[in-house]
């Protein structure tokens, strides 16, 4: 049997209708369109507003997207892997609830944390599975309400997120397409400077908890920026240099949605002009691991089989990598 690589074969995603942006930000928090626009490059979030709803709605949707677009019927799903930093419970999973949202009854499903950088963690994942000759049809969803876990009083993390989700089906080819190298990395020195401090078995919920807003993001800005900058440019770049391949070889470059200054030094170490580059983050935010896939889905038109594409991204753990892929089909 020829050796397999694992092939992206649709993607599909799906954003809120309510738009949160930085002039209604501004009456929230001491803060300007200006200023969020200069320093972090968002101009306007998606926000879930539905009354009683968590991630698995929007990953629902996206993941009945599709199946529409690439004509799959919910019985041929033979493992989900759901991305996700705010599960709609601590159990079940989220991916459970989109399982079954989406009538899909003959898979396996569960949910992988890697917060920013869990789109990378959960399709190398699913690459693993295809590999090795496991599964034929594997989805990969991220999912994320990072609305739920946003603190609206506080200047400096409160302009950052949004809500999305996004969703590939990823299936076995003996072409030379898919998936071709990854690097991933976890180094747990970041972990007191980026965090959830409650709400696990650590620290449960009480009345304190609540009341110190424990339950929403926590950020040392300085900390998470500089580290931020320098893996997810040297690991693009190393991911280039080990596959020989020089700035004229990339089609495109999808990097994690957190940040401009992040993006251009990534891209500029890269030495990508900035045509190559998806960018978003002015629409959309920081939608944690939803941001790449989110990309993709709105890049998909552009992209043509053969194209050499970089994801990259960073996240709390730390936690970061990059995956060289070669997309598999014409987008339009």
């Amino acid at each position: 049997m020829k050796d397999l690589n694992a092939v992206i074969t649709g993607v599909a995603s799906y954003v809120p209708d309510y738009i949160l942006d930085n002039n209604e930000i501004s009456t929230m928090v001491d803060t300007t369109d200006e200023w969020i626009m200069s320093r972090i490059g968002i101009k306007e979030r998606r926000i879930l507003k539905e009354e009683g709803v968590g991630s698995s709605y929007m990953g629902v949707r996206a993941v009945k997207s599709l199946l529409e677009k690439t004509a799959t019927k919910p019985e041929e799903i033979e493992l989900i892997i759901c991305s996700t930093s705010t599960p709609d419970f601590t159990f079940p999973s989220t991916a459970a609830m989109i399982a079954e949202g989406n009538g899909i009854k003959n898979a396996f499903a569960y949910d992988l944390s890697a917060a920013c950088s869990g789109f990378l963690f959960a399709l190398e994942t699913a690459t693993a599975f295809i590999k090795a000759g496991r599964y034929k049809k594997v989805i990969v969803v991220a999912a994320e309400k990072m609305s739920s876990i946003t603190n609206y009083t506080d200047r400096t993390t409160c302009p950052l997120f949004g809500d999305a989700s996004a969703a590939v089906l990823v299936e076995p080819t003996e072409e030379h397409f898919g998936v071709l190298d990854s690097i991933l990395c976890t180094d747990g020195v970041g972990i007191p400077n980026l965090q959830l401090k409650a709400g696990g078995s650590a620290c449960p919920a009480s009345h304190d908890t609540v009341d110190n807003n424990l339950h929403t993001v926590y950020q040392e800005g300085q900390v998470v920026f500089k580290y931020a900058v320098s893996r997810m440019s040297d690991v693009s770049a190393e991911i280039m240099e080990r596959n020989q391949l020089t700035h004229d070889d990339i089609a495109w470059f999808v990097p994690h949605q957190a940040n401009m200054r992040i993006i251009d030094a990534a891209a500029n170490r890269m030495g990508l002009e900035k045509e190559k580059v998806m960018i978003n983050i002015q629409k959309y935010g920081n939608t944690s691991a939803a941001t790449l896939p989110l990309c993709l889905s709105e890049w998909e038109p552009q992209l043509k089989k053969g194209d050499n594409i970089i994801l990259s991204a960073f996240g709390a753990g730390f936690t970061w990598g990059a995956i060289y892929l070669k997309w598999g089909y014409d987008g339009k």
